[in-house]
């Protein structure tokens, strides 16, 4: 009995342990970086024992590959994860509707919207929405417009979202009108149509309404405890916040210019080390970030091309040809480099345009300082002796030794030569040299 009552009192003593909720924040289009940090971060709440991760959403859209991996994590978390979009003004448009969709628990702040998922990225030029029914009702229609690789995509988006209304017991028919028609809904209209669960005018909102909740998770249902709940917010660590850097097309450009600059100064002035390691660098943070975004390598080997031409031109008398090639090259490649229409994405034209003439002029300048390299003397090696002077070490009659260039080198002559006389080298002959005397008339003039 006094155990009993022992192990009651610990009981009462030790308090319980609070319930804690981690939120995690995405501003921008949805990528790589972003897709690291939600799903490093989902993978931290659950380890750490949060009662609920939530993801605070303002994106315009993104990559369909980061968009599955972040669907992938939220669907195979052990806690539950809601999504909300915040603050005021966000939106939840394309891939952030597929995210909510997927999502335990789907929430959106007043004066946001959701919708317009139509998967852009594998059909530019084909953003029209699709027309109306004849018939007039909600159901929407059979083939989108487009050609077939559009119709497989669609058909496929609209597909993977229904799986997921109908997981999370949401309005299926509206979220194929999402995809296929490109619709959006405030949040009010959302609520109202059973798109999401709640309008919260703030985190704290958020929480008092979820308090008490029950959810589905495993088979089971849950019942949230976010009353006096204590909020984390997890910031992107030094590995997203780099692959956020590195994975803006802008920046992964301008790494990739870096690079072929560092390596084309480097096999032009061999030796100096500091371009060749800094360009390397750069050319490998580039690549990185490329194979994380739809490039064209159809514009990457453009681009290539282009540098190449404007080299030769300063090499090769075209008249202009190669070199007007080269920045036509360059800049179509930049052009086609980001293949895809998603906002976010893409190389902008106040990047190309400078960067072209800079690339144009920084291949000139380097093609011209390797020939002006090569058509330099040559001032060390056996091919410098000829022509460099010395001095007799003894009286020679037809061999002997000279100083020629601080060394002793072994020498003969056609004439005579008495010790201290300047002499000319005139040939090698393997380790001994062929010399005159230097008349000194002709040193005096």
């Amino acid at each position: 009995m006094r155990l009993l009552l022992f192990v009651l009192g610990l009981i009462l003593i030790v308090p319980a342990r609070a319930a804690t909720v981690q939120v995690l924040t995405v501003v921008g289009a949805i990528g790589p970086a972003s897709a690291d940090y939600l799903v490093r971060g989902i993978d931290r709440a659950a380890r750490q024992g949060a009662t609920l991760a939530v993801i605070e959403l303002d994106t315009p859209g993104g990559l369909d590959t980061s968009m599955r991996d972040i669907i992938k994590a939220i669907l195979a978390s052990p806690i539950p994860v809601a999504t909300y979009v915040a603050p005021k003004g966000a939106r939840a448009a394309s891939a952030g509707t597929y995210i909510l969709y997927a999502s335990h628990v789907a929430a959106m702040a007043p004066a946001t919207n959701l919708g317009a998922a139509t998967p852009v990225e594998l059909a530019p030029g084909t953003d029209k929405p699709a027309p109306p029914n004849p018939s007039g009702d909600s159901k929407p229609p059979d083939s989108p417009p487009g050609d077939a690789k559009m119709r497989k995509a669609v058909h496929d988006a609209a597909a993977y979202i229904r799986g997921l209304a109908e997981l999370r017991g949401r309005n299926v028919e509206w979220a194929e009108r999402a995809v296929r028609e490109a619709v959006s809904l405030s949040a009010p209209e959302a609520l109202a149509l059973k798109v999401i669960d709640t309008v919260a005018t703030d985190l704290d909102d958020l929480l008092e309404q979820l308090n008490g909740r029950k959810i589905k998770m495993n088979g089971q249902m849950l019942t949230l405890d976010t009353a006096n709940a204590t909020i984390e917010r997890v910031l992107p660590d030094w590995r997203s916040r780099l692959l956020s850097v590195i994975g803006d097309p802008g920046i992964a450009y301008i790494l990739m210019l870096l690079g072929i600059y560092g390596l084309l100064y480097e096999f032009s002035n061999p030796g100096l080390g500091l371009p060749g390691v800094a360009g390397g660098i750069c050319l490998l943070l580039a690549l990185f970030a490329l194979q994380l975004m739809p490039i064209s390598y159809v514009g990457l080997g453009l681009i290539l091309l282009g540098i190449v031409l404007m080299t030769a031109e300063a090499l090769l008398p075209s008249f202009g040809a190669l070199g007007l090639g080269g920045v036509i090259a360059f800049v179509l490649g930049s052009v086609m480099l980001i293949d895809t229409d998603l906002p976010g994405y893409g190389v902008s034209w106040a990047l190309i345009a400078p960067l072209s003439a800079t690339t144009a002029l920084f291949s000139f300048l380097v093609a011209g300082m390797a020939l002006r390299a090569r058509g330099r003397p040559v001032i060390t090696g056996a091919e410098e002796l000829p022509g460099s002077e010395g001095e007799a070490l003894a009286d020679i009659q037809t061999q002997g030794w000279a100083r020629v260039h601080g060394e002793l080198w072994r020498v003969q002559s056609p004439r005579p030569l008495r010790r201290g006389a300047k002499v000319r080298v005139t040939a090698r002959r393997g380790l001994t040299l062929d010399v005159e005397p230097i008349d000194p008339a002709e040193r005096e003039e």
